[in-house]
């Protein structure tokens, strides 16, 4: 139990970095880049982790890194960093919580994890809390809903559902090799799938002041490299069910920030929405099995 305990703290990193990136995109980085951005956001980290691990791919490995960096960075990096542009932080990462109840459905027939009845609980309660947030506004332009922008909505779902289907192919194919190394070669690879199109579509290079400078610093290092890393080892050892309802704090932290730091204010119903989130993660951890024994009377050892 303590071991799990271990990879679920590893594994939180990652979606509490996440939503930050939604404030850090929205507030620092360049409008109308979403290619460049995911470009200057992968391949730096990806980088990074390649010099530190020193391992380049091999056979079917190839072919794999491209499929999975194309789901997990390419198309989920432009169309995050889409939703972010479009979307109020609270919006766009509670959107993503979607993905918990995703990747249950997708590990099914992908890995044979038959949903258990407490996840699948805790999968209703955290869409629950989702709707809560989702359709109570928030005191800020556009954040309810309705008025929301309906691009930057389809471009959070579109990116929840292919990153859901590309994290749980890594839970599949992720045998044999480092978590480093699976990291970096997928970063590598969305980045190098992203850059032509970004040549194409947005010309050159954005022009980067020091607040923008540091804002990808932030997402490269910490919302990148370390954040990736620790949501591909808790893959490796927890259940897909288990790291999806992490991924629920995900939203959280887009909603806090959101409210501390961009002054946007909570109704109650969201509170509520809130608390049925940590109740759906509490919900979805692994259960401890209990120890049987066998006591003869009469007998002693």
């Amino acid at each position: 139990m303590e071991a799990n305990l271990r990879w679920i703290a590893v594994t939180a990193i990652a979606p509490v970095a996440w939503g930050s990136t939604y404030f850090v995109t929205r507030n620092f980085l360049p409008a109308d880049y979403p290619l460049y951005g995911a470009v200057l956001r992968a391949l730096p980290a990806g980088l990074l982790l390649l010099l530190v691990v020193r391992t380049r791919p091999r056979g079917a490995w190839w072919w794999k890194s491209a499929v999975l960096g194309a789901l997990n960075v390419g198309a989920f990096f432009v169309l995050v960093y889409v939703a972010a542009q479009l979307l109020p932080s609270s919006i766009a990462s509670t959107l993503m919580a979607l993905s918990a109840a995703m990747m249950m459905l997708c590990a099914w027939p992908l890995l044979g994890e038959a949903p258990r009845v407490l996840a699948s609980i805790g999968a209703a309660t955290g869409f629950a809390g989702v709707c809560c947030v989702l359709l109570t506004g928030t005191g800020a332009a556009g954040a309810n809903l309705p008025g929301a922008n309906l691009a930057g909505a389809l471009a959070s779902l579109a990116a929840m559902a292919l990153s859901s289907v590309g994290y749980v192919l890594t839970k599949r194919w992720n045998s044999g090799v480092s978590v480093l190394a699976l990291t970096s070669w997928q970063l590598i690879a969305g980045g190098l799938v992203v850059l032509p199109f970004a040549v194409l579509f947005e010309g050159g290079l954005p022009v980067l002041d020091p607040p923008a400078l540091v804002g990808f610093g932030y997402v490269t290092v910490v919302a990148t490299a370390i954040a990736f890393a620790a949501w591909f080892a808790g893959l490796r050892h927890l259940s897909a069910a288990t790291v999806g309802l992490i991924g629920l704090l995900n939203p959280l932290t887009g909603v806090a920030l959101g409210m501390v730091v961009a002054g946007e204010n909570l109704a109650g119903l969201q509170v509520v929405g809130m608390v049925l989130v940590l109740v759906a993660i509490v919900l979805g951890l692994p259960q401890r099995r209990p120890r049987l024994t066998l006591q003869r009377e009469g007998h002693g050892h």
